[in-house]
């Protein structure tokens, strides 16, 4: 068999499975609510059937807030990440959508979550990212649209429904919101993130984005 008949099987294998989602949680802080609303997503994301779904925690990493001077769009595979980054990067390169939990702290989201951002590009690249945030009465939805820009800088493609909880320490209970409404709207997102993680997979596939 040469090398095309190979990559023309791998790829068709790789279409017949569901794709990867890769949901981040993207507070450090101390006391954070992050890991309570990414298992309520995972649990969503499970339920939902059209994902392969794994949680990356950013406070099970060191990632250092001072960057090289080169960008990794230019350096590519040669960008010098700190080998405490290589599992994060994997995981995060293997993804084909992402969900993005985060807080919002002073009207945009944590400077934790940006520098993963910022030491990464072609992994976004021609892949969905959806978004679940909390917060205080805005629900986090500074946070996102700061969040959005960023990832449209990235060539990623931002999920237009997302999930919002405002004042979240009162609207849990035992690991899942009270609004019995949460769950419809987490499959409507869900939905919408499998249609673009499966067209955008199949693009990619197809041809190299032009970025």
């Amino acid at each position: 068999m040469n090398t095309n008949e190979n990559t023309n099987k791998n790829q068709n294998k790789n279409q017949n499975t569901n794709p990867k989602l890769v949901i981040i949680v993207g507070s450090v802080r101390e006391g954070r609510f992050g890991p309570v609303v990414a298992s309520w997503v995972a649990e969503q994301a499970a339920a939902h059937g059209g994902f392969e779904v794994e949680v990356v925690d950013l406070a099970d990493y060191d990632v250092p807030l001072a960057l090289p001077a080169e960008s990794p769009k230019f350096a590519g595979d040669a960008y010098p990440r700190p080998a405490g980054l290589a599992p994060l990067t994997a995981a995060l390169d293997s993804a084909d959508a992402f969900l993005v939990v985060t807080p919002e702290y002073n009207h945009s989201y944590p400077a934790s979550l940006k520098a993963a951002i910022d030491w990464h590009f072609t992994q976004w690249t021609a892949k969905p990212v959806a978004f679940v945030s909390y917060g205080g009465a805005a629900g986090g939805r500074h946070a996102v649209l700061h969040l959005e820009n960023v990832f449209t800088e990235l060539h990623a493609v931002t999920i237009r429904d997302g999930l919002a909880f405002p004042m979240y320490f009162t609207g849990w209970q035992d690991g899942a919101p009270l609004d019995g409404q949460s769950a419809g709207y987490a499959k409507t997102l869900l939905d919408q993130l499998s249609w673009w993680a499966d067209a955008l997979r199949t693009a990619r596939a197809a041809a190299p984005y032009p970025a």
